[in-house]
């Protein structure tokens, strides 16, 4: 009837523990994000070793704190006033604790001559050589020293202290390791008047079970360079009190800050009553923009927004001109046909629009976005499917692209050998756009697209571009007509998507993650959990935030109280942080007018920030929908625009905020980003006798009997 303790250390945590630990950390830190189940199923499949090597976990010099390590040096060797001898009792821990010791560095520890002498007459230490000096040692090392370091013992040693050991260099290289920071082999080595090479043998030992670490790990500042050894616990200490150093260091700005820095983020250009187009960078001063931009400099856009689901009415018309002044589609097309950028459909939209992810064509398989959504697959989706080589039963894609004439007689003789009557080429058009907005089917172009949206039922107005040919002008506003090769909008070749379906994918869920997380920051700046809302991802902020823990170890990102209000999980890359800060306080500097679309990925509004309050006590809310547009003002949000401009909601009453963000959607309608707008309502009450009709007018919209227009 007696109960016994016995306390293990293990290198991980056992299911149980582990299982109890992941509940803690979702219930306090993601709250309702995903059911525990899923979240631990995200967590298990990352392979920590894996995520190691992707992320260069031995090159960590820069992550660790100098002033830290030195800090914790002296307490280690217990050179710190606080860790200091303070009797005989002490000084005997002490060279238990630390091993030999010159007259010298004792006295550096507060031990002076007289406790030695009266430890020396008590046989509780003795005096001996190493490495050509006098060093005082505790008694029960003797053995050690002697039969590691071929140490020759004083007369008088009691023979209990002088029994072999199992690994006397062992015992002696792990003390070493465990009282100082990252050292070299070559340190050690002369510490104990070794060879280099057998310290190091004896050090690649421990490091491979797992009790010391090996890498480049001392900061250049205190002497690093090369590879060092450290003990794992001592890294562990250097790690998070780093860590805590570093999120100290990052202050919370307010959440208008946000507004700011993101469109400067992504390259947004703003717009500036009585000045020209300008853009910001959020460290500097406005540079004015270039009129003519390469296909490197839409690659690059669409790097930062690979894998975000986006309108592809607003793709062209709103996202990319915003970004790039001067954008042209054949920009975008040169880099489809070549192979370098590929996308993808994620969900229908009504009037013909839907939702597309692009990505570079080498991380298309890993950045994409989870499709929720599966195509309930009739028999001419499956003969158009199996005509560009797919296979039901899961493998690897056999066929190649098609244009729409080779693809619609393959399908007929697909449906003729299933018996089934040959299908129009308007059935098959429709089937192959399901098949896209499935996420199944892709073109290498964005002709097709363009083509489907280009009617006024689409969620944002296509963009005006300059007529082209002798005729053109005489074709204008005429819907573009079919060919023997088949109807404009099954223009281009088609083939399989790029993106992997979860059932038969081959990638691995670690480098998914991580490439994924690496996209994130990169897109957002600062990564909130509210911002992933927008990225379709299996698990939510739970299926990320492993990575991007580990990435926080390896100095890859910061982890702080960022922005306030919005959580104590912010991870952000320290380029950002300092761009946040530089733009965290309102004023003429910072001040810039976007308009976007609210569905962009630079509005933070919907998603990393809470709408703010609407002027008067409304029931419409402003949401992330396809066709809305919102207008920043200095970073806050004043004007949001509903699909069409039918409706207008603004959530300030300073008038020269209003007046300004009502120029700028002005300035947008003329630039030809959308179309003419009809603003019929405004703050819930018929336009022409709202409170903003006098601004309205004053910006150029001129009265309709339905309310007040301004034409493109």
């Amino acid at each position: 009837r007696r109960v016994r303790v016995v306390e293990v250390a293990t290198a991980s945590p056992s299911p149980f523990a582990r299982s109890l630990l992941f509940g803690y950390v979702g219930m306090f830190l993601y709250e309702l994000d995903a059911p525990l189940a899923e979240r631990r199923a995200a967590a298990l499949a990352l392979d920590s070793t894996l995520l190691a090597e992707l992320l260069g976990s031995e090159a960590i010099r820069e992550l660790l704190d100098p002033e830290v390590l030195v800090e914790l040096e002296a307490q280690l060797q217990r050179v710190d006033p606080d860790r200091q001898a303070r009797d005989v009792e002490s000084t005997a821990d002490l060279l238990r604790a630390l091993g030999d010791l010159t007259e010298a560095e004792a006295a550096q520890r507060g031990i002076v001559p007289q406790w030695l002498a009266e430890l020396g007459c008590a046989r509780r230490a003795i005096t001996v050589r190493i490495a050509g000096e006098a060093r005082w040692i505790a008694i029960e090392d003797a053995g050690r020293v002697r039969d590691a370091l071929g140490v020759a013992l004083p007369v008088g040693v009691p023979e209990v202290f002088t029994e072999p050991v199992a690994d006397p260099l062992g015992d002696l290289l792990l003390r070493y390791a465990r009282t100082r920071g990252p050292f070299t082999a070559a340190a050690a080595a002369a510490r104990f008047g070794l060879g280099v090479a057998v310290v190091t043998a004896g050090l690649d030992r421990m490091t491979r079970t797992a009790t010391l670490v090996r890498g480049e790990l001392r900061p250049v500042e205190l002497g690093g360079g090369g590879t060092e050894y450290c003990h794992s616990e001592v890294l562990r200490r250097l790690r998070r009190a780093s860590l805590a150093r570093l999120r100290a260091e990052v202050e919370p700005v307010e959440q208008a800050a946000l507004g700011r820095f993101l469109p400067a983020w992504h390259g947004i250009r703003s717009w500036r009553p009585g000045s020209a187009e300008t853009m910001r960078d959020g460290s500097g001063p406005a540079r004015r923009l270039r009129s003519a931009p390469t296909p490197e400099d839409v690659l690059g856009a669409v790097e930062q927004l690979a894998g975000a689901p986006v309108p592809a009415s607003a793709l062209e018309s709103l996202l990319l001109p915003a970004r790039l002044p001067g954008y042209s589609p054949a920009l975008l097309d040169e880099l489809t046909i070549s192979g370098e950028v590929s996308w993808i459909g994620c969900g229908s939209l009504p009037g013909g629009d839907g939702w597309i992810a692009l990505a570079p064509t080498d991380l298309v398989d890993l950045v994409l976005p989870d499709l929720d959504e599966q195509l309930e697959l009739t028999p001419i989706h499956r003969a158009v499917l199996r005509s560009l080589g797919w296979d039901p039963a899961g493998g690897p894609p056999g066929g190649g692209a098609l244009f729409f004439r080779q693809l619609a007689d393959r399908s007929a003789q697909n449906l003729h050998a299933d018996a089934h009557p040959a299908p129009g080429d308007a059935d098959v058009v429709a089937a192959m756009w399901d098949l896209v907005w499935a996420g199944l089917l892709t073109n290498d172009s964005l002709a097709p697209l363009r083509a489907l949206v280009s009617g006024r039922s689409a969620a944002h107005r296509p963009r005006r571009t300059a007529p082209r040919g002798r005729y053109a002008r005489m074709r204008a506003g005429r819907p573009p007509m079919p060919s023997r090769a088949g109807p404009p909008t099954a223009a281009g070749r088609w083939s399989l998507s790029p993106a992997p379906q979860p059932a038969t994918t081959n990638v691995d869920p670690t480098r998914r993650a991580h490439a994924r997380a690496e996209t994130f920051l990169e897109r957002h700046g600062v990564l909130t959990r509210g911002a992933l809302e927008t990225e379709r991802i299996a698990g939510g902020f739970a299926g990320v935030y492993k990575v991007l823990r580990a990435m926080e170890e390896s100095g890859r990102c910061r982890r702080g109280y960022v922005v306030e209000g919005l959580g104590a999980a912010q991870f952000a890359v320290p380029g950002a942080i300092d761009r946040l800060r530089a733009v965290g306080h309102p004023g003429e500097a910072s001040a810039a007018t976007v308009v976007l679309a609210a569905t962009d990925p630079a509005q933070p509004y919907g998603a990393a920030l809470p709408w703010p309050s609407t002027v008067g006590d409304l029931r419409h809310r402003p949401g992330r929908k396809a066709g809305a547009l919102a207008v920043l003002v200095d970073g806050a949000l004043v004007l949001y625009v509903e699909r069409g401009g039918r409706s207008l909601l603004s959530f300030t009453e300073d008038s020269a905020a209003l007046r300004t963000a009502v120029n700028a959607l002005a300035g947008a309608v003329h630039r030809g980003w959308l179309g003419s707008l009809s603003v019929e309502r405004a703050d819930g009450e018929a336009a022409l006798g709202s409170a903003l009709a006098e601004l309205l007018r004053d910006a150029g919209f001129r009265a309709t009997p339905r309310g007040l227009r301004l034409r493109a």
